[in-house]
């Protein structure tokens, strides 16, 4: 089984940003971990800043994995385009969030992801990943 893991703008900065909130693990040592912890699984991770390469990150992994997990971070609020690319792909996504997203700010309770994801995981630090993975394999 082969699953994409998508991030948006800042999480290339995990451990460093906020870390009250995001704690103080990077992504890429977290990203080793799950390798490690779903060796029987194709793993594999993209980050960027800008919106367009997510778009087109999300359509290149459609129909070439059978799962994506998507944090589209701050884009997750803002960008229909994204939401779009979400509903035009044929691949399952997991939207995931590290912190609870309803917990803070009021823009944040907005995803224009969920309405087309196949499932939405949040507020449980970088276990959200884990579990989306665990949601495609049980």
């Amino acid at each position: 089984m082969k699953i994409h893991i998508i991030n948006g703008p800042n999480l290339n900065i995990l451990g460093k940003r906020e870390p009250e909130i995001y704690g103080k693990s990077t992504f890429k040592d977290y990203f080793t971990e799950l390798q490690f912890q779903f060796k029987e699984l194709e793993l594999s991770y993209f980050q960027s800043n800008i919106e367009g390469e997510l778009i087109s990150e999300l359509q290149e992994a459609d129909d070439n994995v059978d799962g994506i997990i998507l944090n589209a971070a701050a884009y997750t609020h803002t960008s229909i385009a994204v939401g779009d690319t979400v509903k035009a792909i044929g691949t399952p996504v997991i939207e995931v969030h590290i912190s609870n997203t309803h917990a803070r700010e009021e823009f944040r309770k907005q995803s224009y992801i969920s309405p087309n994801a196949f499932g939405v995981i949040l507020g449980f630090g970088l276990r959200s990943y884990e579990l989306a993975i665990l949601s495609f394999t049980h």
